[in-house]
């Protein structure tokens, strides 16, 4: 089985020559190269050598990490972003998580969670920390609190917020896939969401789910 590609962009050499040993050290991941800022990423960038993930410095000069990010959410859709930062800081990890980043590490993370972050992602699902979860829970869309559901929206929320697949959510409300994926088209346009991970997230903080 072909090595997941990483990509590492940030402005210290060290801290990037680290990350880069810890992560070739891991199962099924090589770093296929290393960038200091997200000028030198898109000069490195071709259809020949293309990472799967980047992990993605945000305080950098030239070109920082929010720059960048917006470039390869353009032009590389594909590409799965993981922010690295050095702060917790909620503005920050709200637009970035908008603009549709995978994941977010600190860079005092343990190598655990590292690993952890890269194994969701490459799975297709995001990896948010503890603290980012509960910021985005406490600044959830402020709309939503005043949108009205009806029964059959609210028992739709609550399978989403399951490991149900969409097809098996419709078998348990008796209910065709199509029907589902309008109630699911439905809740995105009443509460301004655009993702599942958004569906689950209101429904914690309105807490018609437990964690």
């Amino acid at each position: 089985m072909e090595a997941i590609r990483i990509a590492l962009v940030d402005d210290h050499r060290l801290f990037r020559s680290g990350i880069a040993l810890l992560i070739n050290n891991f199962e099924g991941y090589s770093v296929i190269f290393e960038a200091g800022n997200g000028e030198e990423l898109i000069h490195k960038i071709n259809p020949r050598l293309k990472p799967d993930i980047i992990l993605l410095d945000m305080n950098m000069p030239v070109m920082d990490g929010t720059s960048t990010a917006k470039w390869l959410i353009e032009h590389h859709p594909e590409i799965n972003i993981i922010v690295l930062s050095m702060i917790n800081d909620a503005e920050q990890v709200l637009s970035m998580i908008r603009m549709g980043v995978k994941g977010y590490l600190l860079k005092d993370a343990e190598p655990f969670e590292f690993e952890q972050a890269l194994n969701r992602v490459s799975q297709g699902e995001v990896y948010y920390p503890e603290f980012v979860t509960r910021l985005l829970i406490n600044n959830f869309n402020q709309h939503a609190q005043e949108v009205t559901l009806n029964i059959r929206e609210i028992e739709f929320l609550k399978l989403a917020g399951t490991e149900l697949t969409y097809k098996e959510i419709a078998e348990q409300m008796c209910i065709s896939v199509r029907t589902v994926d309008g109630y699911r088209d439905q809740l995105f346009e009443k509460l301004q969401i655009k993702s599942r991970v958004g569906l689950v997230l209101y429904a914690l903080k309105n807490k018609l789910i437990d964690l």
